[in-house]
């Protein structure tokens, strides 16, 4: 642990740096190639609560933990002890508070680990069970023709990664999905002058697997004059969940970080190695 406020793992001349508690949501960032290109962004104007690679549900009974600033207000996530750090892994608590600053609406338990995979790649698994104090909604923005859908994990990469494409499980590459239900999603592009990519991988055990991707490269349509570059494994897309207070919720993803263009052989390989065990 380099310091009180983050966690740091390092892959060749790049991995990824975890701002644990951070005052309104923990968050990677930044998380750059092996060969040290940095792909996330966090707080841009056009939404400042977004923060490279981050995990929340957008409302918990009607409560917004999405959007910051939100005049009705908004939750917040926060670690209950600074996480542990064992290996490859770092646990820990968080309780999401409701915009009172005092109700704790939702109990996750985290745990992130650092995968080493070929020398051109690596991995953070995200792994979070989600437990509730009393019976709770779990919901989203319906889908508005330009946004909505999104809940859950999410990515938000540099707005000058350039000529980016997203490429999932049918092959086809294109510049929008909204949704498009996919074993995983790889967003690939120009970074610093080289290529590189992420690649995010639904376990089969999540919830509405394989997932409804919401994700874009565009610029514009709300996401500023830039490189859009977000993903979201959209788990809430069809309609709302209810979580019972004797329930868990397990989420299992795996977000591969890689230098160059990965082809569909190459994220379906990367998906049945994620899932084999």
């Amino acid at each position: 642990m380099s310091d009180t406020s983050a966690v740091r793992f390092t892959a060749g001349e790049g991995g990824w740096t975890y701002a644990w508690d951070h005052r309104r949501k923990p968050h990677l960032h930044p998380v750059a190639t092996p060969s040290g290109r940095v792909l996330t962004r966090i707080e841009p104007p056009d939404h400042p609560w977004q923060r490279g690679v981050w995990f929340v549900v957008k409302f918990v009974d009607g409560d917004n933990f999405w959007e910051e600033g939100h005049p009705d207000g908004w939750g917040v996530q926060r670690h209950v002890a600074p996480p542990d750090v064992t290996g490859d892994s770092v646990t820990g608590d968080l309780t999401w508070i409701r915009p009172d600053r005092s109700t704790v609406a939702v109990h996750e338990h985290r745990r992130l680990t650092h995968v080493s995979l070929d020398g051109d790649a690596y991995a953070v698994d995200w792994d979070v069970t989600l437990r509730v104090p009393a019976d709770a909604v779990l919901d989203r923005s319906p889908y508005m023709g330009i946004w909505g859908g999104y809940s859950g994990l999410a990515f938000r990469g540099r707005d000058d990664w350039r000529d980016t494409r997203l490429l999932l499980d049918d092959g086809e590459a294109r510049d929008r999905v909204a949704p498009h239900r996919s074993r995983w999603c790889d967003l690939s592009g120009t970074v610093d002058g080289d290529l590189a990519g992420v690649c995010i991988l639904d376990h089969p055990a999540n919830p509405s697997h394989p997932v409804p991707f919401y994700a874009t490269t565009r610029a514009g349509e709300g996401y500023g004059d830039g490189w859009a570059n977000t993903v979201y494994p959209a788990f809430l897309w069809d309609g709302p969940l209810t979580l019972a207070a004797t329930d868990e919720l397990r989420f299992r993803y795996r977000v591969a970080i890689h230098d160059g263009v990965w082809d569909a052989a190459r994220s379906a390989s990367e998906w049945a190695a994620f899932t084999a065990g």
